[in-house]
């Protein structure tokens, strides 16, 4: 019942949020943000709010970073969408504090290199000229600072800082400010997640140097861009998450997530004029907590087709984890940035590095199993 309260009240407070942030209008801003890091997480569909417990619980939940077993864990992840035109890469670390309180940073860069700019292919003498061609990149960072705190026994609870740099070469950047919220409830076999993103709405204030294409823009009547503010509506992703011992080597867990967004209908599994509702599966199966396998499927989406009639797309993921030895792990994660069969299918690969194990009785209050 208690679980069942914090769900309609959050629900209760975005609606509110969303109806006092129709001032501004509500973009489809730092979608960079919910692609997802680390390929444990891509290879299981993007299913994490209530099983993460490692340093990238920084970015999935960052009350997961109570449940790390070491005092130091570093990550870093490196992935190519789009046939690698677009790159996104991820280094992350974390600590304890204290017996009860642990702290993270978190880097993250989705960026697309070396753009042609062809403003000046012609010099002064209407010729070609190629090497007036300049190169510029359109990228998007996120530097997150994270908290975490072991209130309980049953629950933990953890706060993300983030700012968000967004930059178009010398024509056009943003800086962006917000904040995230998460919980997880344990109870023995069972947990509970809940992350609140963008709980305080994330603003971008974007600045552009007009003068840059004043001209071409003129040339071909478009409207000249202007500074202006995108609003980042806040989002709510519940999970449950489900561990099962087939005997003393074998051990299977399932993660179920279902992810509510707040800025409009959105070509999701539910959708509403309130609310769109986009559900996550994962499975990992490991052997000895040494070799994880692991599924995934998200993003199912209704698709119409060129003869008018509708299919119903989803996104599958399959990864592979090893403990190289009990300080380095190497995962693997085939995934897409989409539930669309034409976009390629991208190899993520991540590695994490523990340093300096807690002893079992670290931890103030119980929680995981060590």
């Amino acid at each position: 019942m208690v679980i069942i309260r914090y769900f309609i009240g959050i629900l209760l407070f975005f609606s509110v949020a969303k109806l006092n942030a129709q001032t501004i209008a509500p973009k489809y801003s730092n979608e960079f943000m919910n692609i997802g890091i680390g390929a444990r997480a891509l290879g299981m569909g993007g299913a994490q709010v209530s099983s993460v417990r490692d340093v990238t619980a920084a970015y999935w939940n960052p009350a997961g970073l109570i449940g790390i077993r070491h005092q130091h864990e570093f990550a870093m992840m490196h992935a190519e969408y789009f046939a690698g035109i677009a790159k996104f890469d991820y280094l992350g670390y974390s600590t304890s504090i204290d017996m009860d309180n642990s702290i993270g940073v978190s880097l993250i860069r989705f960026g697309v290199d070396d753009i042609p700019d062809t403003r000046f292919l012609y010099d002064a003498n209407g010729a070609l000229n190629y090497n007036n061609i300049q190169f510029f990149n359109a990228a998007d960072y996120a530097l997150m600072l994270s908290y975490a705190r072991d209130v309980s026994d049953v629950f933990k609870i953890g706060f993300n800082g983030k700012v968000i740099h967004r930059n178009v070469g010398k024509f056009a950047q943003a800086w962006g400010f917000g904040m995230d919220v998460g919980g997880i409830f344990l109870l023995e076999q069972w947990r509970f997640g809940f992350m609140l993103r963008d709980i305080t709405t994330t603003f971008n204030a974007w600045f552009h140097n007009a003068e840059l294409v004043r001209d071409i823009y003129a040339q071909t009547n478009n409207q000249i861009p202007v500074n202006s503010i995108e609003l980042t509506l806040p989002r709510a992703i519940f999970s449950v998450t489900r561990d099962v011992e087939i005997n003393d080597e074998f051990r299977v867990q399932g993660v179920f997530d279902l992810d509510f967004t707040f800025d409009g209908r959105r070509n999701t599994l539910v959708r509403t004029g309130l609310v769109s509702v986009d559900p996550r599966l994962g499975i990992e199966a490991s052997y000895r907590n040494m070799v994880f396998l692991r599924a995934g499927g998200s993003n199912v989406q209704r698709i119409k087709d060129f003869d008018a009639t509708y299919y119903t797309s989803w996104k599958p993921s399959f990864g592979l984890g090893v403990f190289l030895n009990e300080k380095f792990q190497i995962d693997y994660a085939l995934s897409d940035i989409g539930g669309i069969s034409q976009t390629p299918y991208s190899h993520v690969f991540s590695v994490k590095v523990s340093l300096k194990e807690h002893e079992q009785k670290f931890r103030l209050n119980k929680g995981w199993e060590y």
